[in-house]
């Protein structure tokens, strides 16, 4: 039915717009991520966290580093799903699509 048809391309349309807003979300964890390491930093230091617990830099970037991991995987999961609506090879779920991700990326 019609109402179906506009109701599927609305939610594939939020589907794409929540799809760039985590990509956009992602990027400001990376940037906060980078910011919260102290300016010297070495492999060893991230790798195996000083005897008597981790500094707050460590604890920090280890949290922003859990938050990009999670991003990342309802990041995944929301390009399979906007994908395999698009596979439907419906030419309005195709569109709204498109303009999800247009509206998500410049919102």
């Amino acid at each position: 039915s019609r109402a179906g048809m506009a109701l599927s391309v609305l939610v594939i349309l939020l589907l794409a717009m929540l799809y760039e807003a985590i990509k956009m979300g992602k990027a400001v964890l990376l940037r906060r991520a980078l910011l919260a390491l102290p300016r010297s930093l070495s492999q060893e230091l991230l790798a195996e966290p000083e005897e008597g617990g981790t500094g707050p830099a460590q604890g920090r970037w280890f949290r922003y580093h859990i938050g990009q991991t999670l991003f990342h995987v309802v990041q995944v999961v929301l390009g399979y799903m906007v994908m395999l609506a698009v596979m439907s090879y419906n030419a309005w779920i195709f569109l709204g699509a498109i303009a999800g991700s247009t509206l998500g990326y410049f919102v």
